[in-house]
């Protein structure tokens, strides 16, 4: 049996992957997606992965995954736990010292122009219920810098959204390929909040991770 542990995205909660939860604990696997602090002005990215490895019910046999945002706090948990697995969802893909705030001018990152970026495939009762979910965000997470000096070295995958209108399929293979290293992006028919909108595909992805 494996631990999921799930780092949720910017402005999100841990509720938003109840149904990959659900999915997963189908296959007899363990998932923890706790709400990590992000609106706390006196926590940084290391804290919140702090949070998420305490939420653990143990450090052995764990994937950790990082969704959106929660790409620059996954590695620093999988570093913590030495992680069987780290997998990105569609997620922020973090360089040493890079503050989340400048991430997106560093990997040439530009608005698609396209109308709902988030919710578009997501069934209108989840996509109601996450928005009504949804919290800020500190500055402190954005203008401090990611702490390792390198990505962890651990098995690392990358869950690529291909419907993904917030982060486009053009856009996050090319950052894929620049800091990854011999990683070739898994493709997912889904937007950005495929834990909600295709939770038993990404699932059944997640799980092929288990080991």
């Amino acid at each position: 049996m494996t631990t999921f542990a799930i780092a949720h995205g910017g402005g999100d909660v841990g509720w938003s992957w109840h149904l990959v939860a659900q999915a997963l604990e189908a296959k007899g696997h363990t998932t923890i997606a706790p709400d990590l602090p992000i609106e706390d002005e006196q926590k940084d990215l290391t804290d919140w992965a702090s949070a998420l490895v305490a939420a653990l019910p143990s450090a052995e046999d764990v994937v950790v995954v990082g969704h959106s945002f929660g790409g620059f706090v996954a590695p620093i948990a999988a570093a913590e736990v030495n992680a069987k697995a780290l997998v990105y969802v569609t997620a922020m893909l973090p360089a040493p010292g890079e503050t989340p705030g400048d991430w997106w001018a560093n990997t040439g990152y530009t608005d698609s122009g396209l109308d709902d970026q988030f919710f578009h495939d997501v069934p209108p009762d989840l996509a109601a219920e996450a928005q009504k979910r949804e919290r800020g965000m500190s500055e402190t997470c954005m203008s401090k810098p990611w702490p390792l000096a390198a990505l962890p070295d651990v098995p690392t995958h990358f869950i690529l959204c291909t419907e993904d209108r917030f982060f486009t399929p053009t856009f996050m293979r090319k950052v894929v390929a620049e800091r990854l290293e011999n990683v070739e992006p898994v493709e997912l028919a889904a937007g950005h909040c495929a834990s909600l909108s295709k939770p038993t595909e990404l699932a059944d992805l997640l799980a092929t991770y288990a080991g």
